[in-house]
């Protein structure tokens, strides 16, 4: 691990490129988190992507936007673009604490009022007391509340101490059902890093490798730079290949992103989001 990522840091120049921070912004899931949304807010940042393309006509709209699950029916009654994705984080996010019932109940009801995404947090109660049992039945419970959505499972590997227990858990979430694993919540630090990132991308390349089915790779928590994406774009790209680079299975959580990387491509300050 250590050898391939201080190989890819070496050779960053590769992707330090306008037509791959371009790209990046097609990956970005674009996410409002906090306590103080509204939907006034929430109604605001749709507008802006509504409208991105009439401002910046030579670059991708954004993947997706991500909300609080009760944002789920605002953005479907205002979003416009039909190649932007719904997201939500639900189940109890962030921290995954509640009874299975209740995450359940709050996926589906998100997917039911609009949401085609779902993002939640692997029941780290149960994975890190080993019941890995109850962890994968719940993602499995989730998964098929949520009929065609797809379901993108956070790690939060901050919390994942060693390689072995972010390749277990990569594992798990794969073969619960998971269409995406995702690294962290960006509600607890560390967050994202380049090594998570690694091994939880050689997990789904070893999966695609036996299985024929491809898994998307999401990360997210503290990616805010252009030299941030183009890190991970490389890791992707690296382990992964080319036929990752696409929004159906990679994508970025970000929040501060979108404008960092118009700043870098306008090469002046970009503040539209």
């Amino acid at each position: 691990m250590e050898k391939v990522l201080k190989q890819i840091t070496g050779n960053l120049s590769e992707w330090d490129k306008p037509e791959v921070y371009s790209a990046s912004i097609g990956l970005i899931d674009l996410t409002t988190l906090n306590s103080t949304d509204t939907p006034s807010k929430v109604e605001s940042m749709i507008d802006k992507v509504n409208q991105f393309q009439i401002h910046y006509p030579k670059y991708p709209s954004v993947a997706a936007v991500c909300v609080y699950p009760n944002f789920a029916k605002v953005v479907k009654n205002k979003l416009n673009n039909a190649g932007v994705k719904i997201a939500v984080v639900a189940g109890a996010f962030p921290s995954s604490q509640s009874f299975s019932e209740i995450k359940v109940a709050e996926c589906k009801t998100a997917v039911e009022q609009g949401a085609n995404e779902v993002d939640i947090v692997l029941a780290l109660n149960h994975f890190l007391d080993e019941d890995y049992k109850a962890a994968f039945e719940e993602i499995q419970q989730i998964k098929n509340s949520i009929g065609k959505a797809h379901l993108k499972v956070i790690l939060e590997t901050g919390a994942l101490k060693t390689p072995k227990l972010i390749a277990n858990a990569s594992n798990l979430a794969i073969e619960a059902g998971a269409d995406f694993i995702k690294t962290s919540t960006g509600k607890m630090e560390p967050a994202a890093t380049p090594e998570a990132a690694y091994v939880m991308c050689r997990c789904i390349k070893e999966h695609y490798q036996k299985t024929g089915k491809k898994i998307g790779f999401k990360a997210a928590g503290g990616i805010s730079t252009p030299e941030d994406a183009i890190l991970y774009y490389a890791i992707v790209e690296t382990i992964l290949g080319k036929e990752w680079l696409s929004s159906g299975l990679f994508r970025f959580g970000a929040s501060r992103l979108a404008n960092n990387l118009l700043t870098k491509l306008e090469g002046k300050s970009v503040n539209y989001f």
